[in-house]
């Protein structure tokens, strides 16, 4: 599985939605899926998927899915 697989398959299970919501239009709170509570969900996925700990401000500023692939090349991660 490359990177843009996993990436896609976190957002796909932690959120419990449909594959064709990832675009650069889902940000936090777009989809009722995506929410604080499911927000805290996601973020363990990536993390384990990846095998990273994120800081906590890129935990907060990881409000959409576009923003959430630059922040993980801060961990050397390349969607």
């Amino acid at each position: 599985m490359n990177n843009k697989e996993k990436y896609d398959k976190s957002f796909i299970d932690s959120l419990v939605i449909k594959k064709d919501l990832l675009n650069d239009k889902l940000v936090y709170n777009s989809v009722s899926e995506w929410d604080s509570i499911w927000h805290m969900t996601l973020i363990p996925g990536l993390e384990e998927g990846f095998g990273i700990t994120m800081e906590t401000d890129d935990i907060i500023d990881f409000g959409s899915n576009s923003n959430g692939i630059k922040i993980l090349k801060k961990y050397n991660i390349n969607i």
